[in-house]
């Protein structure tokens, strides 16, 4: 019987016991869904008029505009929090006490602050007539201190040693940071940042209580404002949004898998020997006798049944 390092691996009894389980849990699971769709089916959210709506050109006009709505913030965001990440990440190893401080007292307290009142905030205060922009910056700043975590872990992450054998080359604290740590910290830390640019377009969802048009807003005015059957069609769009938002999210954990299996490749360019290529082994203590400029092999053994060319 093998053993976990969390827990010891179940006994024949515990087995079949945990078998059970998991058919009966299973099957409370489906008929749960079960009694869902039928009580969704008796209400009528489930005739196909609910669905045909999405064949209407105006409808799926909106919906195209909702996602390029949403895809803008989100590359705002991305880009403005990968940036602020850097730099706080940076501030925050600073060998300066002042920038330092800085640093930390800017990632805690916009950690801790809740990123809809964040948004909100800065959309009021600031940006009241630019909801996009203020959405998007309300992403970066809060999507900036996590990342901003993450590059100090994988930059902590990196041997002393290297640093301590660039700055022994003569390179600047600058030079290091940007071009042996900096890298390194990201090849490292890439899977993290990727699950953190998923979380910050699963975000962009917070800007309807801005009124910017993304998807949930734009889910949501046409669910209200669209009658079918004197019902309206909330089931039908949260289920054709909320598999937009999943594809979309699936695209990108696919370009971060695609990323990061091209950072794990070798790129040294050393040409690798083949079989025949490659030199042969001599046994322990052989002599290997060097030419001589004449022509002769000189070494203890060159005058012995040698030959001799002259």
């Amino acid at each position: 019987m093998s053993a976990s390092v969390l827990y010891d691996a179940p006994g024949p009894k515990a087995a079949v016991r945990n078998r059970i389980y998991a058919v009966v849990g299973s099957l409370a699971i489906v008929a749960l869904i079960g009694i869902s769709v039928m009580r969704l089916s008796d209400k009528g959210h489930l005739a196909p008029e609910m669905w045909d709506i999405f064949n209407y050109a105006g409808i799926r006009q909106n919906i195209a505009d909702a996602v390029l709505a949403t895809l803008k913030a989100f590359g705002l965001a991305a880009v403005g929090s990968l940036v602020l990440g850097v730099l706080l990440a940076v501030g925050r190893l600073s060998d300066h006490k002042p920038i330092r401080w800085f640093a930390i007292t800017f990632i805690e307290l916009f950690r801790s602050i809740p990123l809809l009142i964040t948004i909100y905030a800065i959309w009021v205060g600031f940006l009241t007539d630019y909801s996009m922009w203020a959405l998007a910056l309300g992403l970066s700043v809060y999507n900036g201190c996590v990342q901003a975590e993450v590059l100090r872990a994988g930059i902590n992450s990196v041997p002393k040693g290297q640093s301590e054998a660039a700055y022994a080359l003569g390179m600047t604290k600058t030079q290091v940071m940007v071009g042996v740590l900096m890298p390194q910290a990201v090849r490292a830390m890439l899977p993290t940042i990727i699950s953190q640019l998923v979380v910050t377009l699963k975000d962009t969802s917070l800007g309807f209580i801005i009124l910017y048009p993304e998807l949930l807003q734009t889910a949501r005015l046409i669910a209200s404002n669209t009658q079918v059957n004197a019902q309206y069609p909330y089931v039908s769009t949260i289920a054709v949004i909320g598999t937009i938002y999943v594809a979309m999210c699936l695209i990108l954990s696919a370009l971060a898998t695609w990323i990061e299996k091209r950072g794990r490749r070798a790129k040294t360019g050393i040409a690798v020997a083949t079989a025949a290529e490659a030199p042969e082994v001599l046994p322990a203590g052989s002599i290997v006798a060097a030419p001589a400029e004449d022509g002769r092999t000189d070494g203890p053994d060159a005058d012995k049944g040698g030959s001799r060319t002259d």
